[in-house]
């Protein structure tokens, strides 16, 4: 089967964690006013969803607490990370019912591309019947509202939800590359499709460009000049043409690996709270790396300030050995921190990256290194790792995670940043 006659859907939960959020409460996510935020950091705390009732009225999705206009009546609730995880997981079990893993990427928690073209025949169904199977699986399951795009190609696939989806009644949009063509090309702004960030469509602006008909029919040498390569991209997406397929998403291999963490502070941090911190995140991603089994070569630091400036101090170090332990780690992050950041500005935003990561057979050390201590500080964490896993990462902690300004502790009840939901 040629490639440009295959079927592609891309599902969408609606504000899928104020959906959860009403599901658990059996109100409707469609009627309810509710607000999936942290009210105990403070009113300027991000709101992580709001249900379609409150975009209705104009409140955009990921505003602060206190954008929300006070004549509005609304229900607040603490986010629920853990729970989450459990609906999409029920979602994932739903579509693997009538579709094979191979045939599914998970893109977001809340977002997936699956390749449905071998099942409409399997289950002699039409593409835009099948969509409507699995939405009502899901809300007739969870209550979860869901928003479908139908392509035959993945890009069209995804722009059928972004944009022709929200303007049909069944919440279902459809699109191929004539479709795309007839209806799309003089949408506006460019910035509503996949791919085409602020930047872009500004540097595309410079040149009178500001719908996909223009990118098509614009000089390709103007275009190769302003983005390279890149150009090759959205001259193919501005007809609707996309060569990439599920298989090779299945494929693709990243050459490098590299883990981040990052956090906001609740409030500006002094320069030697602002390390205590930073010595608490390098310490969760040693842990992190050691359970995983990767060692690191390279870190990167990046300290956010909390004044009018805003900008970021930054700095890399590259290892002498490859390693997962902290007491080599830490140390030199606890160097860059002294080179790098400024004592009398105020700390708002912290940054660490495990870069250079690979498998921990690669791990190295020099002829300074202790290979005695080395080993104990192994069996060491080993031992923590095991009581954490049996009875959570609070079980054991260090002096430093009870210090005043310490976030460690609370942020070891949370996933992905936000409130995990377990008391």
């Amino acid at each position: 089967m040629e490639e440009r006659k295959r079927c592609y859907f891309v599902i969408d939960m609606k504000s899928f964690f104020a959906s959860v959020e009403c599901a658990e409460r059996g109100l409707d996510p469609m009627k309810e006013k509710l607000v999936v935020a942290d009210e105990e950091r403070t009113e300027k705390t991000v709101c992580l969803a709001v249900t379609p009732a409150l975009k209705e009225l104009g409140v955009k999705n990921r505003c602060r607490l206190f954008e929300i206009p006070k004549s509005i009546k609304f229900l607040v609730v603490k986010p629920r990370m853990k729970k989450y995880i459990e609906y999409a997981s029920e979602i994932y079990a739903i579509y693997l019912k009538y579709i094979d893993k191979n045939d599914i990427h998970v893109y977001s928690i809340d977002e997936s591309f699956l390749d449905v073209t071998d099942y409409l025949k399997i289950y002699k169904i039409k593409a835009k019947d099948f969509a409507k199977k699995l939405m009502d699986e899901i809300y007739d399951k969870l209550h979860i509202p869901c928003s479908v795009g139908i392509g035959t190609n993945l890009y069209l696939a995804k722009i059928a939800l972004d944009i022709t989806a929200k303007n049909s009644y069944d919440k279902i949009g459809w699109l191929t590359e004539e479709k795309f063509v007839k209806t799309l090309w003089n949408h506006k702004p460019l910035t509503d499709f996949w791919g085409i960030s602020n930047g872009i469509s500004n540097r595309l602006a410079k040149f009178g460009i500001y719908d996909m008909e223009a990118i098509a029919t614009a000089d390709e040498n103007i275009l190769y000049k302003e983005f390279g390569i890149n150009a090759e991209l959205l001259i193919d997406h501005a007809y609707g043409r996309e060569s990439c397929t599920m298989k090779d998403i299945k494929k693709y291999k990243t050459k490098k690996k590299s883990f981040s963490n990052s956090q906001i502070l609740p409030k500006n941090y002094s320069f030697n709270d602002g390390k205590m911190v930073m010595q608490e995140m390098v310490q969760s991603g040693c842990y992190n790396l050691f359970k995983r089994g990767y060692v690191t070569k390279s870190i990167h630091l990046g300290v956010g300030y909390g004044d009018k400036k805003g900008d970021f101090a930054k700095g890399t170090r590259r290892l002498n050995v490859t390693t997962n332990l902290f007491s080599i780690i830490g140390k030199e992050f606890e160097k860059i921190f002294d080179e790098k950041v400024d004592k009398q500005r105020p700390i708002r935003k912290i940054e660490i990256t495990f870069s250079s990561v690979s498998p921990k057979i690669n791990e190295s050390y020099d002829l300074l290194t202790d290979l005695v201590e080395i080993e104990k500080e192994k069996k060491l964490v080993k031992s923590i790792l095991n009581v954490h896993e049996k009875y959570g990462k609070n079980s054991i902690l260090k002096g430093i995670d009870y210090k005043k300004n310490a976030t460690g502790r609370e942020r070891n009840k949370m996933v992905g940043g936000h409130n995990a939901g377990e008391e």
